[in-house]
């Protein structure tokens, strides 16, 4: 009998590598095409990174109430009655552990985790950028919201390079795009987003990074005020 699993609940446990070469190959293909994942996958292995630091820090006072009472108002997945083979039930109580302790490391932390249904955009050398950011090691997220819906930067200083996720903004209209700009002393088009969803690679960082509306194919300097802004 074969199982049927739904691609997006292994995102916790190929964050923590706790995936076989099936489900790892099935699961990069997949980041490629989904927004909501790629957020998630760089949020959980951020916040994994953190839990291998060697110097602790005290806690806020009621953490652990707090994130007690969280779980407590958590539904549990019921377990399964199907027999399954002593690796696969390691495996499974590996990726339910990992996935709970960093969700509670998430939320700890405050970070929440979105959902962002986004095209596909580029071609394959792009999405191996994308991949390679998501994967460095001192990837961080810094996220606001824009335009009706929010906009998210992973962005890794020691590749000098980032990924923009757009999600839900408002239709900029049908002559319009959304362009992206990375500002310092001038601001650098980045690139065009048409529509509100999306996401782009982008290569050199900044001291922040901007979202304007322009017309349709993007313009070489911003022609309108910001839609928003990040401070990176």
């Amino acid at each position: 009998m074969t199982e049927t699993v739904d691609i997006h609940a292994l995102a916790g446990a190929y964050a923590l590598d706790a995936v076989d070469d099936l489900e790892r190959a099935a699961f990069d293909r997949h980041l490629r095409e989904c927004g909501a994942c790629t957020v998630e996958v760089a949020e959980l292995r951020e916040t994994a990174s953190w839990l291998t630091h060697a110097v602790a820090s005290p806690p806020p006072p009621r953490l652990r109430e707090s994130v007690l009472a969280e779980i407590g108002r958590t539904a549990q997945e019921r377990p399964r009655r199907s027999a399954s083979s002593p690796a696969r039930s390691r495996r499974d109580r590996l990726r339910r552990w990992g996935t709970g302790l960093v969700a509670a490391a998430v939320l700890a932390a405050g970070v929440g985790v979105g959902t962002w249904a986004v095209v596909e955009q580029g071609n394959q050398q792009e999405n191996a950028r994308i991949d390679a950011v998501l994967a460095a090691p001192d990837a961080r997220l810094v996220s606001s919201e824009m335009a009706g819906g929010r906009v998210t930067l992973i962005v890794s200083p020691s590749r000098n390079a980032a990924v923009a996720v757009l999600d839900g903004l408002e239709d900029p209209g049908s002559d319009k795009d959304y362009q992206l700009w990375m500002i310092g002393d001038t601001a650098r088009d980045v690139g065009v987003i048409p529509g509100g969803t999306g996401r782009k690679y982008i290569n050199g960082l900044a001291p922040s990074f901007g979202v304007t509306k322009e017309r349709t194919g993007g313009a070489e300097t911003p022609s309108s005020p910001l839609v928003g802004q990040i401070k990176l």
